[in-house]
């Protein structure tokens, strides 16, 4: 093909694709609207459709799992209509959505917003069960980052205490409790690092705060016993068998307290170890670190 050919054929195209639209739109009407895209029962423009038809469309795609397309609706609800009839049903359920849609950060917001709007709704104890829900989704294993057990376990907190008689309630407890379980591995795997490197201040702050704030975990014997480890390589006997002490007082059969026993046997230690007394003596030293 020539020069002036080619030339041509690039005036024509313009005018081809043109036409081809042209046809496009005699044949089915006005291109849809970004928000009309995301609707299955009507083809009108969101903005047209009333807020009981945008309800009801999220309604059924949330039924059949539709979940972000759900959230949007009932976003869209709230936008156009905020003070309609649907509109408060529709925040909570947008929360609702998002979090079954595995998002989070917008089910928090969505469900923060609608405690703010309606702190006293019979339905704001599902608001903040959805909070702490999605903060709780996010946990990760104690070798990483713990920011979303604290938040998880301040938003369980909350919710057990604003609302203990809620239906949510005792959910909430059990995974408070894991929440609490979970900071406390945190502070045992950080401590056990310090301790296998030789950092025995810092192991001992860690386990210390085990005993101390944790000390209905599972992970509370341990951390006995290593305060008897860190002190004992500090050459700090007696806070060692100070340890010992409160950890067999407490868990006379846990194998961590034979452990301790060991340690304190080799180093003959282990005088007084069963005596109410010293128990006494010793316990503010070890669970709350008062060695004066």
């Amino acid at each position: 093909m020539s020069d002036a050919e080619n030339r041509r054929a690039s005036r024509a195209l313009p005018a081809m694709l043109s036409a081809m639209l042209l046809g496009l739109s005699a044949c089915s009407g006005n291109v849809p609207s970004v928000g009309s895209l995301f609707s299955s029962s009507s083809d009108a423009p969101i903005e047209s459709r009333s807020a009981e038809d945008i309800y009801a469309d999220a309604s059924a795609n949330q039924s059949k799992g539709n979940y972000k397309t759900a959230a949007f609706l009932y976003d869209e609800v709230e936008r156009l209509y905020p003070y309609s009839d649907v509109a408060k049903e529709a925040m909570l359920r947008s929360a609702v959505a998002s979090y079954k849609a595995s998002e989070y950060d917008k089910a928090v917001l969505s469900a923060e917003r609608f405690i703010g709007f309606y702190p006293s709704d019979d339905q704001t104890d599902y608001a903040r069960y959805i909070v702490a829900q999605s903060y709780y989704e996010q946990i990760v294993d104690v070798g990483r980052d713990q920011g979303m057990t604290v938040q998880a376990r301040q938003a369980l907190d909350e919710l057990i205490a604003r609302h203990p008689d809620s239906k949510y309630a005792k959910d909430a407890q059990l995974k408070r409790d894991t929440t609490i379980d979970q900071l406390a591995g945190k502070e045992m795997t950080v401590g056990r690092y310090y301790l296998k490197n030789g950092q025995y201040i810092g192991a001992i702050n860690r386990f210390q705060t085990v005993a101390r704030d944790f000390d209905t975990t599972s992970h509370v014997e341990e951390a006995l016993h290593r305060l008897v480890e860190a002190n004992l390589a500090l050459g700090l006997a007696n806070e060692a068998k100070s340890a010992a002490a409160v950890l067999g007082h407490n868990y006379p059969g846990s194998q961590w307290y034979e452990a301790s026993y060991a340690l304190l046997t080799g180093e003959n230690l282990t005088g007084g170890l069963s005596s109410d007394a010293w128990y006494k003596r010793m316990y503010r030293q070890v669970v709350l670190g008062d060695w004066l």
